[in-house]
């Protein structure tokens, strides 16, 4: 085991400096550069704008950069926001609660209703229930979140008034009622996509595990077909989903993102485009390597549940 967490540790080092390479450079060869906030500000001269890049150490070499802020990062200190001055961890742990909120909620409704999609349409093969759950998922799958955001929003907030349009709370409120009503529906539209994934996999791999001699055994032996499907055949295609999750993490930061925005959610993934907005390279680069750290993690806890709860697994 501990070879095996040192290897992951090693492997995921690589990929993080990977990341944090790739990302540094594309930002700084980036059209505009992290100069073309303090570029449009009216009056500014081009000696004030080389004085600002001098102060900042942006007249360097790009190596050279990157190699003071990799050191810099590797010291814990992330950087301070162009925008504000404020320190990247402090401004990402601000948003990190309501992202987080967001999608545990959408993950929770994506598992239950797909794991329950799956095993219905596994067990009732080729029914009317199982042919509208195969086109419900190839439409989820095709339709772009933030359209499907705008539409939710247009039928549920405008039409309706069910719901809010946007924001986690209302103003001068912020009751745990109200942050449900908020939450509600950016959650159900982020969680819309993930349905369809959960749903098919689950799906498969049920029936890969009902056609297993083990499963014919149990009806042989006179199992009720309850107690076959719950306790023979649901907990054996479950094993699978354990890695699904762990691979889901990245589309769902993705997602959130989208997400966040359509729906003016203050989370991480609204951070992100603000960010851009403002040519704001240390809180989008602090964004971006705390996203890889959290997918290295979860995949890894991936791999460990499931060695944890399948002895056949060995981790090696």
């Amino acid at each position: 085991m501990l070879r095996y967490l040192a290897g992951r540790l090693g492997q995921s080092c690589i990929l993080l400096l990977l990341v944090s390479l790739i990302g540094y450079c594309v930002l700084l060869l980036a059209p505009g550069g992290p100069m073309s906030q303090f570029a449009l500000t009216p009056g500014i001269s081009k000696a004030e704008l080389d004085r600002i890049a001098e102060q900042m150490g942006l007249n360097r070499p790009i190596i050279v950069q990157y190699a003071d802020w990799l050191w810099h990062l590797l010291q814990g200190q992330w950087g301070t926001s162009f925008r504000d001055g404020r320190p990247v961890l402090t401004i990402i742990f601000e948003h990190l609660p309501a992202t987080l909120l967001l999608m545990g909620t959408a993950t929770a409704i994506s598992i239950s209703l797909g794991v329950w999609i799956g095993i219905r349409g596994a067990v009732r093969r080729y029914s009317l229930f199982d042919y509208a759950a195969t086109v419900g998922a190839m439409i989820a799958l095709s339709v772009p979140t933030f359209w499907f955001g705008l539409v939710a929003i247009y039928i549920f907030s405008l039409k309706l008034g069910w719901f809010p349009a946007g924001n986690m709370y209302t103003i001068g409120n912020g009751s745990p009622a109200d942050y449900l009503w908020h939450l509600v529906l950016p959650a159900f539209v982020l969680a819309f996509v993930d349905v369809a994934i959960w749903s098919r996999y689950m799906r498969t791999a049920t029936l890969d595990v009902i056609n297993q001699d083990f499963v014919r055994t149990a009806h042989a032996k006179g199992l009720s077909r309850r107690r076959v499907l719950f306790k023979h055949v649901v907990g054996n295609a479950l094993l699978p989903m354990i890695t699904l999750a762990g691979m889901q993490l990245p589309v769902l930061l993705s997602g959130a993102l989208v997400t966040e925005t359509v729906f003016t959610w203050p989370g991480m993934g609204r951070l992100f485009l603000d960010s851009l907005g403002y040519s704001d390279y240390p809180v989008i680069m602090g964004l971006l390597m705390f996203s890889a750290v959290l997918v290295l993690i979860g995949s890894l806890l991936a791999d460990l549940l499931s060695a944890f709860i399948d002895p056949r697994i060995r981790l090696a």
